[in-house]
C-alpha cells in the first residue's frame, strides 16, 4: 500500500561541473544538479545567486563537465566553497584548465568530459537563474571512449541523491531503450 506524503521529489540529478570565465578571465567553477538536457542541443540549468552565474550573464558563455567518481572529493569542494571567499579554490582542489576553442569558457583538464556551451536565454523566475544552453561541442578523453563514443562504464559519472544527500555512481546497463519493452509487441 502507497503512503501518502506532503512532498515529492526528482532523483538523482546529474552532477555538473560548471566553468566560467570572470570579465578579468579569471576561471570559476561549481558544482550544479539542477539541470539537464531539453533538445538535443540544449540544456537547461538553475542556478542561484553564484559567481558563476554572474559570470554566465556576462560572458553567455560556460562549459558542463560531468563529474566523476575519481574526483567526487573537487567536485564536491567547489560547489561548497564561493570563489568570492576562496579565489584559489580551482587550485585549492587540484583543478587545471584550458580555454575552450569554441566558446569563452575553461575545460576544466582533470574531468574526462567536457560540453561547450553558449548561453541563448536567461530566465529569472523563483529567485533562480534559469540558464538555457546551446550545446556547441564537446571534449571527450580517449580513455572514456568505446567506440568514438563516451562510455559511462569507463567515465564513471555520479549522481546526486536528493534524499539521502549523497552521491551515487551510475550503475550497470540493464536494459535497451526503445528495445527493452518490444517483449510485449
Amino acid at each position: 500500500m502507497k503512503k501518502s506524503m506532503e512532498k515529492g521529489f526528482i532523483t538523482p540529478h546529474p552532477v555538473f561541473i560548471i566553468a566560467t570565465y570572470d570579465e578579468n578571465g579569471v576561471p570559476n567553477a561549481m558544482n550544479a544538479a539542477w539541470a539537464g538536457q531539453i533538445a538535443p542541443t540544449m540544456i537547461s540549468i538553475s542556478l542561484g545567486g553564484h559567481r558563476s552565474t554572474e559570470n554566465i550573464k556576462k560572458t553567455k558563455a560556460l562549459t558542463v563537465s560531468f563529474a566523476t567518481r575519481e574526483y567526487v572529493e573537487a567536485c564536491d569542494y567547489v560547489g561548497i566553497v564561493s570563489q568570492n571567499k576562496v579565489p584559489d579554490k580551482l587550485e585549492k582542489c587540484g583543478f587545471t584548465v584550458t580555454k575552450s576553442e569554441k566558446v569563452n569558457a575553461p575545460i576544466i583538464d582533470q574531468l574526462p568530459v567536457a560540453i561547450e556551451c553558449k548561453v541563448v536565454d536567461i530566465q529569472e523566475e523563483y529567485g533562480e537563474s534559469r540558464i538555457v544552453a546551446e550545446i556547441v561541442g564537446m571534449k571527450a578523453d580517449e580513455s572514456v571512449l568505446t567506440d568514438g563514443a563516451v562510455d559511462l562504464d569507463k567515465l564513471h559519472p555520479i549522481m546526486f541523491d536528493t534524499v539521502a544527500k549523497c552521491y551515487r555512481e551510475i550503475g550497470a546497463n540493464i536494459g535497451g531503450a526503445w528495445a527493452a519493452g518490444k517483449k510485449f509487441e
